[in-house]
This record gives C-alpha cells, sequence and structure tokens, in this order.
C-alpha cells in the first residue's frame, strides 16, 4: 500500500470544488452582465429621447421668435429685431423699376414718383434713375416719341402738349414734337371728326356740338372752322 501525502489529496479537493463553483457562478455572472447592459441601453435609449425633446423644443421656440419677428416687421430673425432693423420685403428699386419699364416707356418724373413709395431716401430713387439712363432702360424722349405716336391718332396738338409738359419732357423736346404735330393737325382732326360725325353740321346748335368734340380732343379752332366751315359761332 503506497502513501500520498495528504497535501495531494486537499488539492484534488480544491480544484473540484472550484470547478463546480465555477460551474454555478457562471450563468449568473452572465445575468449581471446583461442586465448590466441592458440597463446601460435603457439609460441610453432615454438620455436619447432627452436629447430629441430639447432639441424639438429649441427648434420650436426659434419658430415662435422668427414669427415673432415677421409679425412686428421685422426680417432675419430675432436678432435683426432686437437691433431694430425694419424689414425692406420685395423687389429692389431698380427691379421694380425694370418691371415698370417693361410694361412700356415712362418719363422719369413719372417713374420717380412710382418709385417714391418703396424708397426711404429720395437720393435711392434718383440714383436708380441715373442707373437706368446710363444703361438706356430710360429715355424721357423715347417716352415722349411714344406718347406722341400713341396719342396723335386720337388727339390734337395741345391735348399732347399738354401732356408731355405733366410727364415733365423738357421744354425743347416739347417744342419740337409741338411743331411736327401742327404739320399734321388738319389731316388728323379730318379722321376723327369723319369717325364721329360724317357729315357737316346743318344748323348753329349742330355745329357747336361738333366744335365742342374737336376742341375737346385738342385741335385748333382755325383747324375746327376749315372742317366744318365759319359758322355762326361766338
Amino acid at each position: 500500500m503506497s502513501w500520498k501525502p495528504p497535501h495531494a489529496s486537499a488539492d484534488r479537493l480544491r480544484a473540484k470544488l472550484d470547478d463546480e463553483f465555477e460551474t454555478v457562478a457562471r450563468p449568473e455572472g452572465l445575468r449581471r452582465t446583461s442586465d448590466a447592459r441592458r440597463e446601460g441601453g435603457e439609460a441610453s435609449a432615454a438620455e436619447a429621447e432627452g436629447q430629441w425633446r430639447r432639441s424639438s423644443e429649441e427648434r420650436s421656440a426659434g419658430r415662435g421668435r422668427r414669427a415673432a419677428a415677421a409679425s412686428a416687421g421685422f426680417a432675419g430673425g430675432p436678432d435683426d429685431a432686437a437691433a431694430g432693423k425694419p424689414a425692406r420685403s420685395g423687389p429692389s428699386l431698380k427691379m421694380r423699376a425694370v418691371g415698370y419699364l417693361s410694361r412700356r416707356e415712362h418719363a422719369r418724373g413719372e417713374l420717380a414718383r412710382k418709385l417714391a413709395a418703396h424708397a426711404e431716401d429720395p437720393a435711392e430713387v434718383e440714383a436708380v434713375l441715373d442707373a437706368l439712363e446710363k444703361e438706356g432702360w430710360l429715355s424721357n424722349e423715347r417716352f415722349a416719341q411714344g406718347l406722341v405716336h400713341r396719342r396723335a391718332s386720337r388727339q390734337g396738338t395741345a391735348r399732347i402738349v399738354q401732356e408731355l409738359r405733366q410727364h415733365g419732357v423738357d421744354d425743347n423736346q416739347v417744342a419740337e414734337l409741338r411743331d411736327q404735330l401742327r404739320a399734321t393737325e388738319y389731316d388728323r382732326a379730318l379722321e376723327v371728326w369723319k369717325k364721329r360725325f360724317h357729315a357737316k353740321p346743318e344748323d348753329r346748335a349742330a355745329y357747336a356740338k361738333q366744335a365742342r368734340f374737336l376742341a375737346s380732343r385738342g385741335f385748333a379752332h382755325d383747324v375746327i372752322r376749315r372742317i366744318l366751315g365759319e359758322g355762326d359761332e361766338d
């Protein structure tokens, strides 16, 4: 019978107990690890939700501030509103002017009156008009010629000249256009009279009626007498 040292048996016993302990303890340790991960995930989800809510609230607050600034007449957000800067909505003065000129010719004075309602300083309007004249968009001469072309077949010289002056057309140009219109005054007045009456007046009342009509169109009295005859008028 062989003899074994007592410490060898003790070592085997401790090894067996360690194995059994590991078999029992490992699942519990894994469970603790899994629980810790789940709790960590829940904490991360809660944190993410909190961040999303804060971000959403900040966005809503920002929109509210911008809406308040817009309703108060400011553009660009709360910073501009706090600074007291007024909003300038819509197109620029130059774009407005080009829009007017693209539809028809304008005299400088007429266009200035239209732009004045959208400008804070009259100097802004003058600067825009100078630029438009330099670029060829604006021309008093072109406006005057266009107006004469539109009115000549229906109105007399006096009426057209009055309108040119109201629009601020230069006196020298007005005088030149007046001479051109007077050269064709009789023919133009005759065409207007024919379209309206077709026959010369037979009595004083008819004569007065036709004379008043031609005079209201701006035709000269000597031209009216040539068309209607001398008549017996006051």
